[in-house]
């Protein structure tokens, strides 16, 4: 197989999670804007997403946040997902939403809301169980504001002691993904503030327990392919939220802030095999000012061209000049990756699996955004909290 084959046969095979929050109203604290056509229910989010992988052809699964997504019978939303040739992918936890955790939710000082929040997390396997998801992705809200608010080393235990018995529960072909976030909003201690506090409790827990590196979820300038580089060699890296921030965590599109940060990303998955293993690449996106469906179709092509990028890395070059101390010349090896245009190797790609070679323009052109515009009013559109 030449190296052209090579590259193009494993973007076929990549796979890019989309979020159901995602096709929701979302926003920031002043407002959330309202659209058109936006899903009302569980079900009509998995319609819209069946769109994006039928153009786009390497978006499968569909991640659910509970209790946004909430149903009676979920079976039968996992049957709806295959209906529509998809599947259903992490179950996300939601803790952070309810007035009981104002002071947090595992780490909370009072025991009662702490098993309020672990009730919670069991619920979410037994939704794994039912849908046939394979991962549960935890984020934290908790933390404190002010020095002397509670007890920092008991909070971590309180943590320790939660995980432990959601990751009991687990059954043998399922993980845990643990996220981090450097703050917010707890702003003074933040009780999972980065992928070393999230590394050592799933080094702790056992190898069902992996960490998930948020892209917009670091102080600014951190470098971010060192820690899934470090993740990828400890094999401790579960999966991605991928979005780009320029301030904190922002949310938007990724690839839109800095493409050569998520080509630098993608270089180490390829180069830490995690292309062929078992990381999930999921996006966590808020679409407040863009149309959904379009943005979404755009942000998997955004991670397939850094994919592109990286997997066309002449690597013997890169090695040859590394080890005879080039340093110009190994980073023009980069270089040369990043700068080069793969979108028609992308429709060449695209075309081969008998797809439209520009989504984009598919999907305007499929009559989907009229149709939905048209056929969904009235009832409660979905959005943050619905």
């Amino acid at each position: 197989m030449t190296e052209r084959a090579a590259v193009k046969a494993a973007l076929k095979t990549q796979a890019v999670e989309t979020p159901s929050w995602a096709y929701g109203n979302s926003g920031t604290r002043f407002k959330v804007f309202a659209q058109q056509g936006v899903p009302r229910t569980p079900q009509e989010k998995l319609d819209d997403a069946a769109k994006v992988h039928e153009f786009t052809g390497v978006a499968p699964t569909v991640a659910l946040h509970i209790p946004w997504d909430r149903v009676d019978d979920y079976a039968a939303l996992a049957r709806h997902a295959e209906d529509r040739g998809l599947r259903l992918g992490a179950i996300n936890s939601n803790t952070f939403q309810d007035d009981d955790y104002r002071l947090g939710s595992v780490c909370h000082p009072d025991a009662a809301v702490r098993r309020k929040a672990v009730d919670h997390l069991l619920e979410c396997v037994d939704i794994m169980d039912a849908t046939g998801s394979k991962d549960l992705k935890l984020w934290f809200a908790d933390g404190t504001n002010y020095p002397g608010q509670d007890d920092i080393r008991a909070r971590q235990d309180r943590l320790a002691e939660a995980l432990a018995e959601v990751y009991e529960r687990l059954g043998d072909d399922q993980r845990m993904l643990l996220e981090y976030k450097l703050f917010e909003p707890a702003f003074y201690a933040t009780d999972v503030p980065d992928w070393g506090m999230a590394y050592a409790h799933c080094l702790k827990l056992g190898p069902k327990a992996q960490v998930v590196v948020d892209t917009g979820h670091h102080a600014p300038g951190t470098n971010i392919e060192f820690i899934v580089a470090t993740l990828l060699r400890e094999e401790k890296l579960g999966g991605f939220d991928f979005n780009s921030r320029f301030y904190a965590d922002d949310d938007l599109m990724v690839g839109a802030a800095d493409p050569f940060q998520l080509f630098r990303i993608m270089y180490e998955v390829v180069r830490g095999g995690g292309l062929s293993g078992d990381v999930a690449f999921m996006l966590d996106q808020c679409h407040n000012v863009e149309s959904k469906i379009p943005a979404i179709v755009r942000s998997v092509m955004n991670v397939q061209e850094a994919t592109a990028k990286a997997l066309l890395v002449d690597r013997d070059a890169l090695h040859a000049a590394q080890r005879e101390g080039d340093v110009l010349g190994a980073n023009a090896v980069l270089m040369d990756a990043f700068s080069t245009d793969v979108r028609p190797l992308l429709r060449e790609v695209r075309e081969e699996m008998g797809l439209d070679p520009d989504p984009v323009g598919a999907y305007a052109r499929s009559g989907w955004a009229e149709k939905i515009v048209g056929e969904r009013v009235g009832g409660e559109q979905a959005g943050w909290g619905a």
